[in-house]
């Protein structure tokens, strides 16, 4: 059972926290390469309970600043990004991407008060379109890791982002608890009718799965091992990733490049970053029943409300707490869907929002089913403590090869096979951006 000391060290992200500050010497994924234009309007970010500016200047160049200029702290959100960086709308003073002050034009004698006072610029980078920044103290940040989803140009088509209501961590241990998958997701499927290539419907079928767990170089790894035909065995795998990645499964292992990052916005709200590299191909990852039709309640669009400047104003889904999200419950009666809530995204946001802005940890009773979940708080807990007391940091700060081989997926393997051997062996015959396949375009 996690301690309220101990809850408070996982969930509370705010600069001098044990765990925000662990986050920060990681590079976090901030926002969608496409939603910086050049010389277009700053956008507010909010990221570890930080107020942020980003812009693209002239040349193409991203920035993200502590959105407070140095001169006086009005918000440069109202400044104007314009021939190579953003000016002030109070004074004007501007700065370029990397904070150097390069003009003060209210300033009468530049000798005796010199464009010396820098914006507060965080370092920036980005790759596979998603603009990525590190918030901690090195003078040149870690390496970005080798997280194979981030690795291939996406164009954006493969990345979905999700704003929910919650903790960080609350919204990534559903990616790391797989048994609920067979109740909240697929709990009024019959499992014996769906397609009998897709391995997934052995999930729909045993609803009770062995769960094996192991920690890794980069973090932890589970596998949901139930029975399947002709003395096989069906093993669902997914990996959690230092600060807050998850490599989670949606096709056979072999075959399948995704990844969800759960970027706190503060300590009550996330950010959900969703990469599927195949997505952006037309992939669907949907169930279907073997006549080829399409298992109700899994697969829809998000819907997103309009757009707004505040500072929680991106990809909030329409459907929310407010609506209780569209929740029919003549879909939950008639076996159309066990929650009467479509698609998974928001059965899943329905479920970890009903918990509270951050739950109560010490009122749990967990089971076997949820040796993932312990696990993986253990070693983000132990993560964060060590970086306190002593600054150690896990090894996959600076040697980002080590989650190279980091998936999730589905194998079958003849019964009795050591999950961690069929595992590797599947590995061996992978294919995708680290792994012999051409990057997506």
């Amino acid at each position: 059972m996690i301690s309220a000391e101990e809850n408070v060290i996982l969930t509370r992200v705010g600069r001098g926290t044990p765990m925000g500050n662990l986050m920060r010497q990681f590079w976090i994924p901030a926002c969608l390469s496409s939603e910086l234009i050049a010389d277009g309007d700053p956008t507010r970010l909010m990221l570890l309970g930080e107020k942020l500016i980003a812009f693209r200047d002239t040349a193409g160049r991203v920035g993200i600043f502590d959105h407070r200029c140095p001169h006086r702290c009005a918000s440069l959100f109202f400044g104007r990004n314009e021939e190579g960086g953003i000016r002030c709308a109070y004074h004007g003073w501007k700065f370029d991407v990397d904070g150097n002050c390069l003009d003060q034009p209210n300033v009468p004698d530049k000798n005796r008060y010199p464009a010396g006072t820098k914006a507060y610029a965080y370092q920036v980078t980005e790759r596979g379109g998603l603009v990525f920044l590190y918030m901690g103290e090195k003078e040149v940040a870690p390496p970005l890791p080798d997280l194979e989803p981030t690795m291939v140009d996406t164009k954006d088509k493969g990345i979905a982002l999700t704003q929910r209501d919650c903790n960080w961590l609350q919204a990534l241990e559903g990616d790391v608890d797989t048994s609920h998958v067979g109740f909240l997701h697929v709990g009024k499927v019959d499992g014996e009718q769906i397609d009998l290539n897709d391995p997934a419907r052995y999930t729909v079928i045993n609803k009770d799965p062995i769960i094996n767990v192991t920690e890794t170089d980069y973090g932890t790894m589970y596998s949901a091992q139930r029975d399947a035909d002709e003395n096989k065995e069906h093993h669902r795998f997914a990996s959690f990733i230092f600060p807050f990645w998850v490599t989670y499964p949606s096709d056979m292992l072999a075959n399948n490049v995704s990844a969800n990052a759960w970027v706190p916005i503060d300590d009550e709200h996330t950010m959900i970053f969703n990469i599927d590299v195949y997505r952006g191909t037309g992939k669907d990852t949907t169930l279907y029943y073997r006549d080829g039709t399409e298992v109700p309640g899994l697969s829809r669009p998000l819907d997103y409300r309009p757009r707004t400047d505040d500072w929680m104003g991106r990809w909030r889904p329409t459907a929310s707490r407010a609506n209780d999200y569209y929740l029919d419950r003549e879909m939950q009666r008639n076996g159309s869907s066990y929650t009467g809530i479509v698609g998974i995204t928001m059965q899943d946001q329905a479920i970890q929002e009903s918990m509270g802005a951050i739950v109560d940890r010490s009122l749990e009773h967990l089971a076997s089913s949820d040796r993932m979940v312990m696990l993986t708080r253990r070693a983000l807990l132990k993560a964060a403590i060590d970086y306190r007391d002593t600054g150690k940091l896990p090894r996959i700060v600076e040697e980002p090869h080590l989650c190279r081989d980091a998936r999730g997926g589905d194998i079958v393997v003849q019964k009795g096979t050591d999950w961690l051997d069929a595992y590797e062996n599947a590995m061996n015959s992978a294919v995708g951006p680290l792994h012999g396949l051409k990057a997506a375009e």
